[in-house]
């Protein structure tokens, strides 16, 4: 056996610096060394050692062939391990052309909403498919354009992987941008990124909910995907914590911050993913693609498309922050009128929601300005200057001098958006802050009206301690009765009205204030 396992071969030669090796159970690193080395060369280092310990060892004794059986286990889980694993350091997007990207993905399955429009300034076609039918017919010849087609979108409400890699593989989506479809988490913001082969969107939707909807906003795939950072009862608590905040968030707007993936290529094809199943969002875009006099069909201009989602997109968070300013003014009324402390709780729920939404929809100010402003300038970063094919090759954008025309609309929107939230959250601000200085004033309040009573009573006080001393003066003591209240009465009335007249001002102000309003709400109606 000693000889056995001495002989070098290519496989068991021991390098400077590596762990010593046994011929039985392969090197004692385990898992360190797997983690040093690529996943590729590990297997094979494995594979090989495990077939010379079957080599090596003879084959007459049962516990040298347990241990190689055992050794034989211990290869095919830690390869099925390295494959099932994608942590840090894994090589970056996701290639559906890789068989571990099926392994890992293929349990994001949803049944989603596809539909397929062709149009052009003459004709306009609308397909409707499920998955399976989609799969089949992004790989069949039907996919193939007709020629009369200038602009096709394919809206995809829904992820699921199937659905995601028949697309992907069709029209070659780059793998860093499916890694954003698939891995989405709350705390992504929007950006526009320029490939090669199309220009890639993610823009964050807000959308008011429904407080009599019974839908539930899905769960992200993400969430699902990452178990290995985040074990199930980490997710379980996370959503236990989620639902206690909004079962405290009871009588405030609700609104849904979710993501759209936007693929626009050269040849006129513009994909749209979203995460909801349900095709409401887009439903707007759709009633003008089958409308022949609206611009989308007069122009056939894929980036045309792409602002009018852009648009869409803005005109969503436009009526957010208008139903914030409505809840913000309903606020502030009831703590003008008298500060209750549910009050003030709404208000920092909803100063809070104010924050959070500005690190959402300041991005897309900057993905409009990008898109509008540097849209050739990052094309030409994609060119590569030293092929010489790609010499005195032009520039052009994804954008067209139109599209960017538009884009203007979305830009002025979207600076309105940011002004008014500014000016909403201003007004929460100066809210609190009046909440709090109206606590401290009740509550000065409050101490005056103590004081004034013991100022009040302290004579009363007086002459009582006075009148209980024991007098020599009989004829004194049997008088002290009308004595204490012929003194005690006068000092009462001149000493009590000194301290209520501030009160009796308050109130006359409160009267004139209540006839004012009583009168301009007659003059309303």
């Amino acid at each position: 056996m000693s000889d056995s396992s001495s002989t070098d071969t290519p496989d068991n030669v021991q390098q400077d610096g590596d762990t010593p090796m046994s011929p039985v159970y392969g090197n004692g690193a385990g898992v360190n060394t797997l983690a040093s080395r690529s996943a590729t060369s590990s297997l094979k280092s494995r594979s090989k050692r495990v077939r010379h310990m079957a080599d090596a060892m003879p084959r007459g004794r049962p516990i040298d062939k347990f241990r190689l059986t055992v050794n034989k286990v211990m290869a095919m889980k830690r390869s099925t391990t390295i494959m099932s694993s994608f942590g840090a350091g894994a090589e970056p997007g996701i290639d559906p052309r890789r068989s571990s990207m099926e392994m890992q993905y293929r349990g994001v399955s949803q049944e989603c909403f596809i539909e397929v429009v062709d149009y052009s300034s003459v004709s306009c076609s609308f397909v409707n498919m499920p998955n399976a039918e989609f799969v089949d017919w992004c790989a069949s010849p039907r996919s193939k354009r007709q020629p009369w087609v200038k602009v096709r979108w394919i809206n995809i409400a829904g992820i699921s992987w199937d659905v995601i890699k028949a697309v992907s593989i069709k029209h070659d989506l780059h793998p860093l941008a499916l890694e954003d479809v698939l891995h989405m988490r709350p705390d992504n913001l929007s950006k526009a990124d320029y490939f090669t082969q199309h220009l890639f969107l993610r823009i964050l939707c807000h959308d008011v909910v429904n407080e009599s909807s019974t839908s539930v906003r899905p769960t992200a795939p993400s969430e699902d995907l990452n178990q290995e950072s985040n074990s199930k009862e980490a997710i379980r608590q996370r959503k236990i914590e989620e639902a206690k905040l909004d079962a405290l968030k009871q009588g405030t707007l609700k609104v849904s911050v979710t993501p759209m993936f936007i693929f626009l290529f050269r040849d006129g094809t513009v994909i749209t993913i979203t995460q909801d199943t349900s095709p409401e969002m887009t439903l707007p875009i759709g009633m003008r693609l089958r409308r022949p006099d609206t611009i989308l069909r007069t122009s056939a201009d894929p980036s045309i498309l792409v602002q009018s989602l852009l648009s869409l997109v803005v005109d969503k968070a436009v009526q957010v922050i208008d139903a914030y300013h409505d809840q913000i003014s309903g606020i502030e009324a009831q703590i003008l009128r008298k500060p209750k402390p549910s009050t003030v709780r709404m208000l920092h729920i909803v100063s809070g929601d104010l924050v959070l939404h500005k690190r959402t929809l300041d991005p897309i100010k900057t993905l409009v300005y990008g898109l509008r402003r540097y849209d050739v300038d990052r094309c030409a970063a994609l060119v590569d200057d030293s092929d010489p094919a790609n010499k005195g090759v032009p520039i052009v954008g994804f954008m067209s001098h139109k599209s960017k025309i538009y884009l203007a609309d979305v830009a002025e929107h979207a600076e309105y958006i940011l002004s008014t939230l500014d000016m909403v959250a201003g007004i929460g601000d100066s809210l609190t802050d009046y909440s709090f200085n109206m606590a401290s004033y009740s509550m000065n309040d409050t101490m005056r009206l103590l004081t004034m009573i013991t100022i009040i009573c302290l004579p009363l006080g007086f002459l009582s301690g006075y009148f209980g001393m024991n007098f020599e003066a009989e004829a004194f003591l049997n008088e002290s009765d009308w004595v204490y209240w012929a003194i005690a009465i006068p000092c009462v009335l001149v000493i009590s009205p000194l301290f209520i007249i501030p009160d009796i001002k308050k109130m006359i102000h409160y009267l004139r204030t209540r006839k004012l309003l009583n009168m301009t709400a007659r003059s309303v109606k």
